[in-house]
């Protein structure tokens, strides 16, 4: 494909454009020119409003049903999905019915996801089923092309199955995905415990509940070494745990969910099932606690955590409805309501270097790996906004401000 993106402002740190508007060139897959004005009848010109260019983003945790939960999502609307919100890249859970505990499923996806402008890297199961009993068939998995290895929002409650995971992936130099939740103390809670659990009279979770799992969880990584990853963290107290690992030289890293970010439990009032989500939603307390930890880069990248579900599992009283919310869509625009434009791309784009996934800049001779946007435009996240199969969206009738007009990668371009 041969286009040229008209007076687009380049926000790349790497780049010897950042900051500066320009033309950009791509022929076939690489960018060609950057200059002031570029004039060239045999390519293609693409104009928008404001337009803005970044490298490609990365979602690391997309869960999309299929197999086994089409009704939820399939993955090729859900990529179609992640392609118009912005991503290049997104890694895709294990919650899937079979679980991705295999290598025939981590083929099956790959192959779904072929010839499709944004790339797809499954995270494969670390136990059988996701049970947390016995340890899957990770380098197997990992030879198939699974990305990392986790079981989606569930913790290992089996602290030696643990160790024995970190110390096994050193062989092959995967990443262990830790989510941290200790069942015993959330109990039967479905709301962060505090002000607003006490006035709305929901069973709270304490941030102990989050806190000691992370603890742990670092304790038995300083023992085995290895590579572990903590995703979607919510509390102030885990990120100072995981700030401390870190100055310890563990490698460790960790991403936080964009609506812990954005939204605090003071939004349960109308007990709303769209803001059921886990970790769940805290008060204003740890979401400040939260921001700071991504701006000096406790925090290493942020997610959508998105998660489709049907009407059946959240259209049901507060307590029984599941946890999750679409995101994808919707990302962009709420992070540039609580953070700076180039700070949003810095933590978007992130998660490449920790999955290992090999990067771009923006600069003549490279590939084209982009992400289309335009950072001013304010808004309204509306009904209208969702492109997911599944209507669950934690952001629906919040404010948002920027646009995103979609990708060029994999010598596609995809707009809105």
């Amino acid at each position: 494909m041969n286009i040229i993106l008209k007076k687009a402002t380049i926000i790349d740190p790497e780049s010897p454009f950042h900051l500066q508007i320009a033309d950009v060139q791509i022929q076939d897959n690489r960018i060609i020119a950057i200059e002031k004005n570029i004039v060239d009848s045999d390519f293609t010109e693409v104009e928008r409003e404001n337009l803005h260019l970044s490298p490609g983003w990365m979602d690391s945790s997309v869960c999309l049903g299929e197999p086994g939960y089409e009704e939820r999502e399939t993955l090729q609307n859900g990529i179609a999905v992640a392609s118009k919100s912005g991503f290049t890249h997104i890694a895709i859970q294990p919650n899937t019915q079979p679980v991705t505990d295999t290598q025939s499923i981590v083929g099956f996806i790959l192959q779904k996801a072929v010839g499709a402008a944004t790339e797809v890297f499954p995270i494969g199961a670390l136990t059988k089923k996701s049970e947390g009993l016995d340890m899957a068939e990770l380098y197997d998995m990992q030879n198939a092309g699974a990305l990392a290895f986790g079981d989606y929002n569930k913790s290992q409650k089996n602290s030696n199955l643990l160790k024995i995971a970190l110390q096994y992936t050193q062989d092959f130099d995967a990443l262990v995905l830790a989510y941290s939740l200790d069942q015993d103390i959330k109990g039967s809670g479905v709301v962060h415990e505090g002000d607003a659990s006490i006035k709305l009279g929901l069973k709270g979770i304490p941030a102990l509940a989050e806190d000691l799992q992370i603890a742990r969880n670092i304790y038995i990584l300083e023992y085995t070494g290895g590579k572990m990853h903590i995703p979607t963290v919510s509390t102030k107290n885990g990120v100072q745990l995981i700030r401390e690992a870190k100055a310890k030289g563990l490698a460790i890293t960790c991403s936080v969910a964009a609506h812990h970010l954005v939204l605090t439990d003071a939004v349960l009032g109308g007990f709303d099932t769209r803001f059921k989500v886990s970790p769940p939603l805290r008060d204003e307390a740890h979401r400040q606690a939260l921001l700071t930890a991504v701006i000096d880069g406790t925090i290493d990248c942020i997610t959508s955590d998105h998660n489709p579900l049907d009407i059946e599992h959240k259209k049901l009283e507060f307590d029984h409805a599941s946890n999750g919310t679409v995101g994808l869509e919707s990302i962009f625009g709420a992070l540039m309501t609580v953070l700076p434009l180039e700070v949003v791309i810095q933590k978007l784009t992130a998660a490449k270097a920790i999955f290992k996934i090999p990067t771009t800049t923006i600069a003549v001779g490279q590939t084209a790996c982009l992400s289309l946007f335009s950072p001013e435009e304010a808004g309204v996240f509306s009904q209208e906004d969702i492109l997911s199969k599944s209507k669950n969206a934690i952001f629906l009738n919040q404010p948002i401000k920027g646009k995103v007009y979609g990708i060029f990668n994999q010598n596609q371009l995809i707009l809105k």
